[in-house]
C-alpha cells in the first residue's frame, strides 16, 4: 500500500533522510536510492509517495518512492535554465560589441570565456562529489571565482545542474559578486582601468 508524506530530513551530502507521513506515525527512512526516477535529487520540503518494506533489523524504511510534481518542477527548471542562458547571451552580446568598437580590450572578453567555463566546471565537480560524499569545493572558492568574472559560467550551472540554487544565503553572496563584477567591468572601458589590466598581465 502506497502512502504519501513529506521530507521533513534530508542530508544530500550523505543521501537519505526522513518522510513524515501525511497519516501520521513515525518518520519513515528513505535512502536515494529508493527512488527509482533520479532525474533530479531529492531536496528538503518535497511530497513524497512511497511504499514502506523493513531492513535487515526489521526497521521501517521507504522504497518504490516518487517525488510529487516531478514534472512542474522540470518545467520550471528548464524556464530557469533558459533565463540564465539568456542573461549570459545578452552579456556576452555587450562586451563583444564594445569590443568590436575598440571600447574594450579583447582580452576582458577572452577572461570572462575562460572563467566563465573553468566555474562551470568547478560547479559540476563539486556537485559530483556532494552526491559521492567526496571533498567538496568551498562556497568562498566558488564566490572568489564569480567575482574574478566566472559568473556567467555560475549562473548556467546554478540553473541547468540546479546546484547552489536555493540556498538563499549562498545566492545573497552570489549576486552580490555578479555586481561588484559589472561594477568592475564598468571601470575597464575608463583609461585607467585598461592601463590596469595592461600592466597586469603586461600588454602593451
Amino acid at each position: 500500500m502506497r502512502q504519501k508524506g513529506k521530507l521533513t530530513t534530508w542530508n544530500d551530502d550523505r543521501g537519505f533522510g526522513f518522510i513524515t507521513p501525511l497519516s501520521g506515525g513515525k518518520k519513515v527512512f528513505v535512502h536515494v536510492k529508493a527512488f527509482g526516477d533520479r532525474r533530479r535529487r531529492p531536496e528538503l520540503g518535497d511530497m513524497v509517495s512511497f511504499s514502506i518494506t523493513n531492513d535487515r533489523q526489521g526497521r521501517p524504511r521507504a522504497t518504490n518512492a516518487r517525488l510529487a510534481g516531478d514534472g512542474l518542477r522540470q518545467a520550471k527548471t528548464q524556464r530557469t535554465a533558459s533565463a540564465a542562458l539568456a542573461v549570459t547571451a545578452i552579456f556576452f552580446g555587450i562586451v563583444g560589441a564594445a569590443v568590436a568598437a575598440d571600447g574594450l580590450h579583447p582580452l576582458v572578453l577572452a577572461l570572462y570565456l575562460g572563467l566563465s567555463l573553468i566555474t562551470y566546471v568547478a560547479y559540476a565537480m563539486d556537485k559530483s562529489a556532494a552526491k559521492r560524499g567526496r571533498w567538496r569545493t568551498q562556497e568562498s572558492t566558488l564566490h572568489v571565482m564569480a567575482l574574478a568574472g566566472g559568473w556567467p559560467g555560475a549562473l548556467i550551472a546554478q540553473r541547468r545542474l540546479r546546484h547552489k540554487s536555493r540556498k538563499q544565503s549562498f545566492l545573497l553572496v552570489f549576486w552580490l559578486t555578479v555586481v561588484l563584477n559589472l561594477g568592475i567591468c564598468a571601470w575597464l572601458f575608463t583609461p585607467s582601468g585598461e592601463d590596469v589590466l595592461l600592466n597586469l598581465f603586461r600588454l602593451d
